[in-house]
């Protein structure tokens, strides 16, 4: 806790060193079809009514600007005026701040034709987020975890107590969501991720790295394959192309550095080639070992990203991150009853994760579209282990050992005619998974490897009305596997998809937005390559399906608000359910163990079903504000046909995200979170002291019994100070700042003598007085040079 108490009374010490100083920013301006810079728009910073004009590249840069916060616009005739909210300028370090005009379809006389701050596309006219890159790096309670500051967004919720980053979208299982990192998918976005599932205690990304984060929580793009609740795209920035920038991040739990530059610059001004490269650490594993804690998270990870632009229509992109994670036993000096359970029955996780992927980029001429060919690998090697005896390792009952990987080759081509925007995709993956497994509990012991191809087709068509009002898209998907009984048979994942928005009034404040569509996913490899006595008994699963309809209503208050209605409905078909537990696997996946490592049955049904309301203000008048109501049910089926709640089924999720700037670069921002009475599967008592350290779960009295409310207050204040090149940023956060006691499900041990020797006969007893109701601050800064 050292540098903590060195790091406050640098805080309290630099105002009396600190100067301000001025800042400059810059960036580029392109047609966001073709992707071709916009020479002579013009630029305007709002509050100080100055500005410049692009140049021949569309660049175009600002200088002498007050290290404030400002608001952006930029016009050029033909296209909307777009707007871009807290821009916050720095004496050193800022990135590009880049502009996607789109072109307008008709002209309405002297009205100036303003872009919708609030992103939207026909094929996603509706259910879709965007946070800024601002809004990411000052979340608060987040401590730069992209998968926190996910869990601000509309109808997303984490685990139930805060303790993992499970993106649970509209009572939807955590692994129905993909992932994309500039078109790449990634197959998780956290260390020690659950196998099967997608959730984690850490994100791995490098939150220095984006230019912003988008969720689609219905009427996904045909392009996307695999997703039934939610499609995440993390949009990262280029590297600067003129001059070498650092940034330096350091807290409490870890430490990175990012540094971006242009290469083979030469005597140039600018340079077509650039990269951005980070690597953290983490410091958990000394923190934890400090306060005598049974257990200890040590993680690595890195992020890259290189572009070269081949000529005018030719660009290629090499992206990539990847992480090295190891879960390791502390046997505390002295340790009570809660912490004895704890290291009894924590497993020894090694993980390392490594996606690589290369995109040539390439714009036709004369504006009629663009293709994208990629090529990617990712690979997840997974170390799961469980003793009977932590401390020793010794009488190994569950090991997990095994390695997916995944190589994926994709075309998109996009083109323009007329008003019609067509898209096409082709995707091909080449799939090898291997697996050494033991489960003692359930008497199974195997070792395989299976390999296989997936592929997939889809096409979507949208166009807007002569009028700009009406928008629509109708699309396509089909996919296909080389593995399952019924994986060549494609006509079965025929997924159509529609969407529509209209707008009521010329200055498109009202409008009214729908959808429909179907969506497959393949089940994860866990379940395909498990076996029993030899024979691969999973064959015979089918892709899992999902049906969405969803309306809409948005109002536009001002050009910086806006008020959102929707109700949806989600109905799941296929879904694996474990023959073993008799639950649906849409209840699991939220926990630190392998999901799907067992026989299952395709015959699980379910169903979401709610609404949800939105409030959204982006930065003006020194403040910004989200907030979300949803009210939903979430229900699934197990071997018995019987619809019961879900793991997931807390029906009241409130969530508050807010921030304000005073005066000399003082922001004080802030997150409330509530989720209803969640269920849960009650211990079997009898067949846990049976297993001891194994916790047996009694899946046929899922939601029977709710833990209490989750209500959790996290606070961030963040300081500025601007020297001569360079910025120096302190930030504290609070989380749980008003000391709320944390809901957590009833934990077991087993009993113990006052010498802490196990009593005989053994006897499973419960855990009387766990407190989570603690503050958690964590101090850090960030240097920009």
């Amino acid at each position: 806790m050292r540098h903590l108490f060195f790091l406050l009374m640098l805080w309290v010490g630099l105002p009396l060193s600190a100067y301000q100083n001025k800042g400059n920013l810059s960036g580029y301006v392109t047609d966001a079809k073709t992707g071709e810079s916009i020479p002579g728009a013009t630029v305007q910073v709002l509050e100080l009514q100055t500005g410049a004009i692009t140049n021949a590249e569309g660049f175009y840069t600002l200088e002498n600007l007050p290290t404030k916060t400002f608001t952006l616009q930029v016009s050029f005739v033909g296209y909307e005026t777009q707007t871009k909210f807290n821009i916050v300028i720095r004496s050193g370090g800022n990135p590009d701040v880049n502009f996607e005009l789109k072109e307008t379809i008709s002209e309405l006389g002297q009205v100036v034709v303003m872009a919708n701050p609030f992103q939207k596309i026909e094929e996603t006219p509706l259910s879709i987020q965007k946070l800024s890159r601002e809004e990411i790096a000052t979340y608060p309670g987040g401590n730069n975890d992209i998968a926190k500051v996910v869990q601000s967004l509309p109808g997303v919720s984490g685990s139930v107590g805060g303790f993992r980053n499970d993106i649970i979208i509209r009572g939807g299982a955590p692994n129905e969501n993909v992932y994309y990192l500039d078109g790449i998918e990634i197959p998780n976005i956290n260390h020690f991720a659950t196998q099967g599932s997608a959730g984690g205690p850490v994100g791995l990304l490098n939150v220095s790295f984006f230019e912003g984060v988008t969720l689609s929580t219905s009427a996904f793009a045909a392009q996307y394959d695999n997703a039934l609740s939610g499609v995440l795209q993390f949009d990262q920035r280029n590297g600067n192309n003129r001059e070498f920038r650092t940034n330096f991040r350091l807290s409490s739990s870890e430490s990175a550095l990012t540094f971006e530059g242009p290469l083979f610059k030469g005597e140039n001004e600018t340079s077509k080639t650039s990269f951005i490269a980070s690597a953290r650490r983490s410091y958990l594993q000394f923190l934890f070992q400090a306060l005598d804690l049974p257990f200890l998270p040590d993680y690595w990870d890195y992020q890259y990203k290189l572009t070269h632009a081949v000529d005018e229509y030719n660009e290629i992109i090499i992206t990539g991150v990847g992480s090295v994670d190891d879960f390791s036993i502390n046997v505390p000096d002295e340790y009570d009853e809660e912490q004895q359970a704890t290291l009894d029955q924590v497993p020894v996780i090694k993980q390392q994760t490594n996606t690589i992927g290369v995109s040539w980029k390439r714009r036709n001429k004369y504006g009629k579209g663009f293709s994208t060919f990629s090529l990617s690998n990712n690979r997840l090697s997974n170390d799961f282990r469980r003793f009977e005896n932590n401390e020793n390792q010794t009488g190994l009952y569950l090991q997990n050992l095994s390695t997916e990987s995944e190589t994926k080759f994709r075309y998109n081509s996009t083109r323009f005619k007329g008003n019609w925007t067509l898209v096409s995709s082709a995707g091909l993956q080449f799939v090898s998974y291997e697996n050494n497994s033991l489960d003692l509990v359930n008497n199974n012991n195997f070792e395989n490897q299976i390999s296989f191809t997936k592929y997939g087709v889809s096409f979507q068509a949208s166009s807007t009305s002569p009028d700009d009002r009406l928008k629509y898209s109708l699309g396509i998907r089909v996919d296909g596997n080389s593995f399952t009984e019924s994986g060549n048979d494609f006509w079965q994942t025929l997924s159509p998809r529609a969407s529509a928005s209209y707008t009521f009034d010329a200055l498109k404040k009202w409008s009214v937005n729908a959808s429909l569509g179907r969506y497959y996913k393949i089940p994860p490899y866990t379940i395909l390559g498990y076996s029993q006595a030899g024979s691969l008994v999973n064959k015979n699963t089918e892709y899992i399906r999902s049906n969405h309809a969803v309306l809409g209503l948005e109002y536009l208050l001002n050009p910086s608000s806006r008020f959102t209605l929707e109700g949806f409905y989600k109905k799941y078909d296929n879904y694996p359910v474990s023959l073993e537990q008799r639950v649906s696997l849409a209840n699991l996946g939220g926990d630190f163990s392998v999901l799907g490592n067992e026989n299952v049955s395709s015959t699980g049904e379910g169903r979401t079903y709610g609404m949800e309301f939105l409030y959204q203000k982006k930065f003006t008048n020194n403040y910004y504000a989200i907030l979300a109501y949803t009210w939903y049910k979430s229900e699934f089926t197990g071997l018995d046909g019987v619809y019961r709640p879900s793991a997931w089924d807390s029906n009241h999720l409130l969530t508050f995200t807010g921030g304000y700037k005073f005066g000399n670069n003082w922001e004080l921002s802030a997150r409330m979170r509530y989720l209803g009475s969640t269920p849960y599967a009650p211990v079997d008592r009898n067949a846990t002291l049976e297993n001891y350290p194994a916790i047996i779960k009694d899946y046929d009295q899922l939601g029977s019994v709710r833990l209490n409310s989750f209500n959790q207050t996290d606070i961030r204040i963040d300081k500025k100070w601007n020297f001569s090149r360079w910025t120096f940023n302190v930030f504290l956060e609070l989380q749980n700042a008003f000391g709320q006691d944390i809901p957590n499900e009833p934990e077991y041990g087993l009993n113990r003598d006052t010498q802490g020797n196990i009593t005989t006969p053994r006897q499973l007893v419960l855990i009387e007085g766990i407190d989570n109701s603690s503050i958690l601050p964590s101090l850090g800064i960030v240097i920009d040079f």
